[in-house]
């Protein structure tokens, strides 16, 4: 510890900060990218998205199952893992911003590079983050040193979420990909910083989006008020004065976490999940400020709560290494099954939203009233729908620390 600062925290910290620079602004652009630029066919589009919606599932046990049981360094040991893997990751980054060819509208090369960019991009997200969620649940099994290590995570996060905003202030558009390209470097360095300084710290990504509907919200939220999100530096300030909330919230909430523990949190998130949807759901659409604040409250409460997750994921690691009197723990194993049944969630949701949105014509803004109507009743229902499974399904968690 040096000036108060818990050096290894701080060496893993720049992993999740390099990460979630890389991943905000790939995620913001890929879409702008074929699109507009490349003009990829619709067909080939939702090609790649499903065959990267399966790639996605499977990936992360698969991989868990190979850093759990290879006997080769760069898979055995978590922190080889991260370093050989790191620079992989970063050139995965760039395989979107260059074209293989020159395009035409429609080109089958474009649904193509679509294909590996994403699978490329995820499979070395996965491979690395995983290694990171197992030295999360191995360095450690004393609650406050793991929540010292969310604490650090989450700032970290909110710094690499952040930074997308910035880059959109200096270059909204990206025709090529320079801002987007630049910004590697910082990114690729904040990777190796962790890989080269870990050596007895363990920490985990903040296993996200857990059944998430944040993407029902988003979207729902500009169709019910009838705003259109042509304005992007107005709709980024939105998003991340959200995010700004919640990531406070975690670093405010260790007290609470100390005094309740995680399991009566994330419960009584679940229950303000359904109770906020079903009274908005009862006083209607016409309430504008009160639907901005159930969006905004439903999304920070919902985030936080689930950016705790790794606790009690870590504990299913600690249970099953004394049951089962293993010699070395499942960790990436625990980590990449949960992500089996997570991460179709993130697919599925804006499949399923933009699908709703084009059928009551949110494009030409055809059919407004419907098209309202449709959206709000979609960001109370499935909000409600979703926390009833939750409860019933958290309720008989029996590892309660």
């Amino acid at each position: 510890i040096l000036w108060g600062i818990h050096a290894n925290a701080l060496a893993y910290s720049m992993t999740t900060l390099g990460a979630g620079m890389m991943n905000s602004i790939f995620n913001f652009y890929y879409v702008k990218l074929f699109l507009n630029r490349y003009k990829i066919s619709e067909s080939a589009f939702h090609i790649a998205q499903v065959v990267f919606m399966i790639w996605n599932a499977i990936n992360d046990p698969l991989f868990g199952y190979i850093q759990d049981n290879s006997r080769l360094k760069c898979c055995a040991r978590r922190q080889f893992s991260i370093l050989y893997g790191a620079p992989l990751y970063g050139l995965a980054f760039l395989l979107p911003w260059f074209p293989w060819r020159h395009y035409q509208e429609g080109d089958w090369v474009c649904g193509l590079h679509l294909i590996v960019a994403l699978c490329a991009f995820d499979g070395l997200l996965t491979f690395v983050l995983l290694a990171q969620c197992a030295l999360f649940a191995e360095s450690s099994t004393r609650h406050e040193s793991r929540l010292q290590l969310i604490k650090y995570n989450q700032v970290a996060t909110l710094v690499g979420n952040e930074f997308l905003l910035v880059v959109d202030m200096r270059n909204t558009t990206c025709p090529q990909g320079k801002c987007c390209c630049n910004t590697n470097n910082f990114e690729f360095a904040s990777l190796l910083v962790f890989s080269l300084q870990t050596h007895s710290l363990r920490d985990v990504q903040v296993v996200r989006n857990f059944l998430s509907h944040k993407y029902f919200l988003r979207q729902g939220y500009f169709a019910i008020t009838g705003r259109q999100e042509h304005d992007t530096v107005l709709y980024l300030f939105i998003l991340y004065v959200y995010i700004l909330f919640f990531q406070c919230l975690v670093l405010l909430s260790h007290a609470s976490l100390k005094k309740f523990g995680y399991y009566r949190i994330i419960l009584y998130s679940f229950y303000y999940e359904g109770v906020a949807a079903a009274v908005m759901c009862l006083l209607g659409q016409e309430h504008y400020y009160l639907l901005a604040f159930y969006v905004t409250t439903n999304m920070v409460i919902v985030q936080a709560s689930f950016s705790l997750f790794n606790l009690p994921l870590a504990d299913i690691v600690d249970a099953d290494l004394i049951k089962h009197k293993r010699r070395l723990p499942l960790s990436s194993m625990v980590f990449g099954t949960n992500a089996l049944f997570t991460k179709p969630a993130q697919s599925l949701a804006p499949m399923v939203v933009f699908t709703i949105l084009n059928h009551y014509g949110y494009y030409n803004l055809n059919n407004v009233p419907d098209l309202h109507d449709a959206m709000f009743y979609l960001v109370c229902l499935v909000p409600l729908c979703i926390a009833v499974l939750q409860i019933l399904t958290w309720t008989p968690f029996s590892i309660q620390n």
